[in-house]
């Protein structure tokens, strides 16, 4: 198949919010992309219930958090494993989580998507992929759908758990088989409890009783030691009769609008790279849902993986680029496995279990430990390993305020066009002259910093750097404390060389 023309540089399979959002960071960057779909419309259920900290950061740094913010209402405690934390005092602009649907996120990041130029293609089912070294080859069929394929130069499987495409890139996905059974509705209810019930525990599981929108609950219970059979479709009776063994009482449930069931089997697909073909999303990793960290750890998956996948295909980054997808990323994922596995253990029914949370609940009342489980929560404290000897090196970027020559400004604002920017907040020409051979694809910004300390989570500051490499996904690739002499040059070349391809040859 060598040498064949494509269709298009990536194919997306997957029209979740991991699939959109990493088809508009692919369309920021000129790369065209294409995603399909195997359903022929949106489900209109609702899903996940919000999205953390981090994850309103992203959608910042890309100028559209506006429209999320305005469709979804704030509230500033999460919890773990419905213990109560705090995240008032964290350092970022967004101290709350953002109620938002799943269903609602998705149409907002579809309309995004449109406004960018991304082709979505439904009813159409990943049934075959081949790959050579030049590209790869996707057969696309279904009920009901005209066989068909698209050739691209990379496929990202974003199509969930039981992901089709991992499973014909021979990826494994070890781990953990389900121990429960939660089952989850969105109903009405002719008789609602007076108060919002959250994670109520009784001698036979838990339950929650939560108003999302006016008219309707989402009602959910989790049953320790009931394992469903595999793809087995949930009833509302199902949920019925379950909050009857657990609460006494069904609320006078009807009208069910969505019910689901999952349980807490936890696995990570053994690597997110095969060749040409990558995972993002579910299709990578799949857990129990305890603290709301799914859909964010999806959507960040994208914004790790789109910039480097662009530079790539562009030709100005070397293809094992794509390699630092899967070592940023599999650890972070990691760590996700291992505080649900975790959680899940934290909330079963038992004199033995009420006494680990009545610990653990005295324990977060100090900051420390609750800024800790906290900061992973909310993937605050996601950091990279990318050497160099600044305290920021590796972290999130702080939103800091800014003076530059066209006025007030904020780091975020820097970074709506997802490219590499170069803050020079020392001036004097160095750090431009020394970036002059990647202009083409890194934005230099010279400005004054307001503050004269960043914020280092979890709670350190460092004097005010004199210039810092932001990479698109807001993590700082190098930085250079002021007071240290002259400008390491050759410390900022090897950044830009390593993160943005070669130094363009001079004519």
């Amino acid at each position: 198949m060598s040498g064949m023309r494509t269709d298009t540089d990536v194919v997306i399979t997957g029209a979740g919010p991991t699939g959109l959002m990493l088809a508009c960071e692919l369309r920021l960057a000129g790369v065209d992309v294409v995603v399909v779909d195997r359903l022929a419309g949106r489900t209109g259920e609702s899903r996940a219930g919000g999205m953390h900290a981090r994850t309103l950061e992203v959608l910042d740094q890309r100028g559209v958090l506006d429209r999320f913010l305005a469709a979804g209402v704030p509230r500033s405690i999460g919890h773990f494993s419905g213990l109560w934390l705090d995240f008032g005092r964290f350092d970022t602009r967004y101290t709350r989580s953002l109620m938002l649907l799943q269903s609602r996120i998705e149409r907002l990041l579809e309309e995004w998507a449109g406004e960018l130029g991304v082709r979505v293609r439904r009813s159409s089912e990943v049934t075959a992929l081949r790959q050579d070294g030049d590209g790869v080859e996707v057969a696309l069929g279904g009920p009901g759908a005209v066989p068909s394929a698209l050739r691209a130069r990379y496929l990202v499987g974003c199509d969930g758990g039981r992901s089709t495409v991992r499973r014909l890139a021979g990826i494994g996905f070890p781990g953990t088989e389900a121990t429960l059974t939660a089952l989850l509705g969105d109903v009405e209810l002719a008789d609602p409890p007076a108060e919002p019930v959250f994670m109520r525990r009784r001698a036979g599981g838990d339950f929650s009783v939560l108003g999302f929108e006016p008219g309707w609950y989402r009602v959910i219970t989790t049953e320790h030691g009931r394992v469903a059979p595999a793809g087995s479709p949930a009833t509302l009776e199902e949920l019925r009769e379950s909050l009857l063994r657990i609460a006494g009482t069904d609320f006078g449930m009807h009208s069910p609008r969505w019910v689901s069931r999952f349980g807490d089997a936890a696995r990570q697909a053994e690597r997110y790279r095969e060749g040409r073909v990558l995972l993002a999303g579910d299709a990578a990793h799949i857990h129990f849902p305890s603290g709301g960290q799914g859909l964010n750890l999806g959507v960040q998956d994208a914004v790790n993986l789109g910039w480097k996948l662009a530079s790539v295909v562009h030709g100005r980054a070397p293809d094992t680029l794509l390699d630092s997808y899967h070592a940023e990323r599999y650890p972070v994922a990691e760590r996700v496995l291992h505080n649900t596995r975790a959680q899940s253990a934290l909330s079963r029914p038992g004199p033995q279990t009420d006494a680990l949370r009545d610990v653990l609940r005295s324990l977060i009342g100090y900051d420390d430990v609750n800024r800790h489980l906290g900061g992973m929560i909310t993937a605050l404290d996601v950091g990279y390993d990318l050497g160099g000897g600044h305290p920021l090196t590796g972290l999130r970027v702080p939103d800091a305020d800014l003076e530059t020559a066209d006025g007030p400004a904020r780091v975020f604002g820097l970074l709506h066009a997802a490219r590499p920017v170069l803050l020079d907040l020392r001036g004097g020409g160095e750090t431009a002259a020394a970036a002059a051979g990647w202009a083409d694809r890194v934005d230099v910004v010279e400005a004054t910093s307001v503050a004269g300390h960043w914020p280092v989570w979890p709670d350190g500051g460092t004097p005010a750097p004199d210039a810092l490499l932001i990479r698109p996904d807001g993590h700082v690739a190098w930085a250079a404390s002021p007071g240290a002499g002259g400008l390491d040059t050759g410390a900022l070349r090897t950044a830009l060389t390593t993160w943005c391809g070669p130094a363009t040859a001079k004519e």
